[in-house]
């Protein structure tokens, strides 16, 4: 397994578990960066490359599930591999119903880490694209006037020029205009990627 873009983050407070993690996942080309609490962990992370996150459930301070619950918060892109020991087994499961990717169990089964990584770093690339989509999507929205985000939501409820000219008691030609603006704004080249970037940040889902 190579991925020479991905980086992966071990978190878990026992050193000799982070030291087989390291030495497994740079013995098959990935580079790692290890934390022994969460606190330090999400204080330093950098979630702009693909990759993912090995996170123990049981540590002193924040735990694994809270930390996941913050990760959530941030909307980080990349996935989170809880890993437990077999009586956490059902803490592990509660914590993929919550969101993480996976979960691996102690003692390690370097077989399973490592099939669970590479899949993660897999789902990671998506993810990047689709957050950085979204930020794009956000930043044009809240760079729209109110009366672009009126055509906006016009356009994303499917309605033509006349009929947005009618609606907003407007002109044609202005509403040419003002979609001509939206269109830019939101780095849009055709109606299907303007439509698509809407319904990102909740615009036209109502109508779905």
């Amino acid at each position: 397994m190579t991925n020479d873009e991905a980086l992966v983050y071990i978190v878990d407070d026992i050193e000799a578990n982070r030291d087989l993690l390291l030495s497994l996942l740079k013995k098959n080309g990935i580079a790692t960066e290890a934390y022994g609490t969460a606190d330090q962990f999400l204080d330093e992370m950098a979630a702009d490359r693909p990759g993912c996150i090995l996170l123990d459930i049981r540590m002193p301070g924040m735990d694994g599930l809270t930390a996941l619950r913050e990760l959530q918060s941030r909307e980080c892109p990349l996935p989170v591999i809880m890993v437990t020991a077999h009586g956490d087994v059902p803490v592990a499961i509660e914590a993929m119903k919550s969101g993480a990717f996976d979960f691996v169990e102690k003692p390690i089964n370097t077989r399973q880490v490592l099939a669970s990584v590479e899949q993660a770093i897999g789902i990671s690339h998506r993810n990047i694209l689709d957050r950085q989509e979204l930020l794009k999507a956000r930043e044009g929205l809240e760079s729209l006037s109110q009366r672009e985000r009126d055509v906006l939501n016009l356009i994303a409820g499917g309605l033509m020029n006349k009929q947005i000219a009618f609606e907003l008691s407007i002109s044609q030609r202005t509403v040419e205009v003002h979609r001509s603006r939206v269109m830019e704004k939101m780095g849009a080249i055709t109606v299907a990627d303007l439509v698509r970037s809407s319904l990102l940040v909740g615009i036209g889902k109502e109508d779905s």
